[in-house]
């Protein structure tokens, strides 16, 4: 036996796990509390388990020493009941009540370890939402109509903007028939949001009932049968999911069903038929139908209207503008704008003056999410207003938030974060916002263009050759032209009385770039003085150069100030051309605050992954590591979490790619974006020409 093998085999004394629960414990122990009794406890553990212990107890001090001493204490009865894989469980399960709930609900659940077992038991073979949250998420990114968050709660429901989802489903016996469950719930409470389930105001409706209820669990079923009708017209696949987990229907229902299977049925098709199903005995609803909330999804819903009514006439008073500007002066008056809708299909057409006017991505989103909720643009919302739509009514609001919760309240989006002590998310960890960039000197792109013209020419051409290339296929039977090479061998090979080859021609097959691009550029505090002047070199040859080769790109600044204000700047989105507006944008690129970049990566990534493109580039500037204020997100902890963004992003089918001028990018780039996926700049100087080359590389 090995002297490393016998180092594994022995155990700690007690007195040695006394010595390292100091350490680790130290802010939780006291002259009532010592390490000594819980040293104890662990003592009689395999080594194995004693290092399980306290690895995962330097994590959970990591959060609060007080998390630490309470999972200690637990820590033999738990691996006596759970395992080390429980455990595990367990202790996550505690991390998320403290990120969620603070810390008396997180010692609370470390101490029920008989109700964790309970639920451990009943669940068998079930699914948590955790683990296929983000597979969900794609999959509802993919079907029409307006995002949708995910989130746990007692109840199954949507608020038109929310699926609220159980923590855990163990319906059935395998893994996949769980997962096949928690699909159709979200599938059936995308539906009800894409398909208007709450367009109409139910409360005077069920109010004529004398069982209000009741009234709603006939609807809420009545509903599930119409959504799943419209839900094949588009889906057949998925409609067949629902209809495979629901019992049969009774022939009444049956009967129903042909009624509220047109086209154009609506929630008021539900209604109508209210009063012929109220008096019969209620079915067994279906497994994934959860509960109807008409009156918060009416509160949401209403929020939402407001703010997109503002949103809608700034926009359009916008593009009024830009019409007017581009009018001959002969032509007196303000433009008309009408805007012809599918609610079947949520396509649009905008017009001003009779001419059909492509918005800006952002904009056409907004328009989906109003035909969403009327069927159809109102008429009044094709009146224009003035700018500020988006402003806070209390401008004061966000200063005073807080929590993340009342950050959110004021226009900002959760996502999760990566914890590698946890090897777990920490779940709705950050508040993200967005906003444009403010317009900076608008001269400054022209002076770029001045500075650099025998570059950016240089670039265009290379860009358009790029654009126009053709792949030679040599030795084809048919084609454009003689292939001389195998002309020549042919003849020689009749010379020599071999019979020749008939691949003696030259096709010319054209390659088609469907390529879509986000650049996301650092606009952290270092990147000020002569960084962020490369920067926006770097963007205005880029901008210059893909116009002539016609990809779509995007690009967006990112920064933020802990994980309650990371902040995402757009610069020009996938729908805009690059005009006056993207060019005062980029003028206004400026260093802000820190560079936590994991929560940018993933908002970006799905704002890329609405394009539809065969490849998918996400092409980051950057000056250095992640980084942020005073909340443990430097080091290893912003690095781990980056790289797992960085991750889920190619799980999604996004390549990603870094240019950097940090000289210590070796030491952790490799790392976040594999070997490959990087190239450090040494002169920063060189940045606005190298990033172009690299780019023009990377797509060809």
């Amino acid at each position: 036996m090995t002297s490393a093998m016998r180092a594994a085999d022995v155990l700690y004394t007690q007195a040695e796990l006394e010595e390292r629960l100091d350490d680790i414990l130290c802010a939780a122990l006291s002259s009532r509390r010592s390490a000594a009794a819980i040293a104890a406890g662990i003592a009689p553990l395999p080594r194995a388990q004693q290092e399980f212990v306290l690895g995962w107890a330097q994590v959970a001090a990591h959060n609060v020493a007080e998390l630490g001493y309470q999972f200690t204490a637990q820590a033999p009865q738990a691996l006596a009941l759970f395992g080390r894989g429980g455990t595990e469980k367990w202790l996550l399960h505690a991390l998320d009540a403290y990120d969620k709930e603070g810390l008396y609900p997180a010692c609370a659940a470390l101490k029920d370890l008989a109700g964790f077992k309970r639920r451990t038991d009943a669940a068998g073979e079930g699914v948590a939402l955790t683990e296929v949250t983000r597979v969900l998420e794609l999959f509802l990114r993919g079907l029409a109509g307006r995002r949708l968050q995910l989130e746990a709660a007692d109840d199954t429901w949507t608020d038109t903007e929310t699926i609220f989802l159980p923590e855990r489903i163990a319906c059935y016996t395998s893994r996949e028939q769980n997962f096949s469950l928690y699909k159709a719930i979200a599938v059936h409470h995308w539906s009800q949001a894409r398909y208007g389930s709450f367009n109409v105001e139910l409360g005077p409706a069920l109010a004529a009932y004398a069982e209000p209820g009741r009234a709603l669990a006939w609807l809420n079923l009545l509903e599930a049968i119409r959504l799943e009708s419209l839900v094949g017209r588009s889906y057949a696949g998925l409609a067949a999911l629902l209809a495979a987990l629901r019992p049969e229907l009774p022939a009444r229902l049956v009967a129903a069903r042909e009624r509220l299977s047109q086209a154009d049925s609506s929630i008021a098709d539900s209604v109508l038929l209210l009063p012929e199903f109220y008096p019969l005995p209620l079915p067994e609803p279906f497994p994934y139908m959860g509960s109807l909330h008409p009156q918060r999804a009416a509160e949401v819903r209403g929020e939402r209207i407001a703010k997109e009514r503002r949103a809608l006439y700034t926009e359009l008073e916008q593009l009024r503008q830009t019409a007017q500007a581009e009018r001959n002066e002969s032509q007196a008056g303000e433009p008309e704008l009408d805007v012809d809708s599918s609610f079947d299909t949520l396509e649009f057409e905008l017009q001003i003056d009779g001419e059909e006017v492509t918005p800006p991505e952002e904009v056409a989103k907004l328009i989906r999410s109003i035909i969403q909720d009327f069927g159809e643009i109102p008429e009044e919302y094709l009146l224009a207003s003035g700018p500020g739509a988006y402003a806070a009514e209390d401008p004061s609001a966000d200063e005073a938030a807080s929590e993340v919760g009342e950050s959110q309240a004021v226009g900002g989006r959760l996502y999760d974060e990566w914890d590698f002590r946890r090897r777990d998310y920490r779940k709705d960890w950050c508040v993200l916002f967005e906003s444009d960039v403010l317009p900076g000197d608008p001269g400054y792109v022209a002076a770029v263009r001045v500075r650099y013209a025998g570059r950016i020419a240089q670039l265009r051409r290379r860009f358009e050759a790029l654009r126009g290339e053709d792949r030679l296929l040599r030795r084809q039977t048919e084609g454009e032209d003689i292939d001389f090479d195998a002309a020549v061998e042919a003849y020689a090979d009749c010379k020599s009385g071999v019979e020749p080859s008939e691949r003696l021609f030259v096709q010319r097959q054209r390659t088609e770039r469907n390529i879509a691009v986000m650049f996301m550029v650092d606009m952290s505090g270092s990147t000020k003085g002569w960084i962020n002047t490369c920067e926006r070199e770097a963007l205005v040859l880029l901008c210059e150069a893909l116009e002539a080769l016609g990809d779509r790109y995007a690009i967006y600044g990112f920064s933020g100030w802990t994980r309650k204000r990371c902040e995402i700047y757009r610069i020009k989105t996938f729908g805009e051309s690059y005009s006056e507006a993207v060019r005062g944008r980029i003028a206004g690129v400026e260093p802000r605050d820190y560079t936590r970049m994991g929560v940018a990566i993933r908002h970006l990534s799905g704002i890329l992954n609405e394009v539809e493109a065969k490849t998918r580039i996400l092409f980051t500037l950057s000056d250095g590591k992640p980084d942020d204020f005073h909340d443990g997100y430097r080091g290893d902890y912003g690095i781990e979490d980056t790289r797992q963004a960085l991750l889920e992003a190619r799980q999604s089918g996004i390549h990603p790619f870094c240019v950097t001028i940090d000289e210590e990018a070796r030491d952790y780039l490799p790392h976040m974006y594999g070997p490959a996926s990087w190239v450090l700049i040494d002169d920063a100087g060189q940045l606005p020409l190298k990033t172009a080359d690299v780019y023009r590389r990377l797509t060809s």
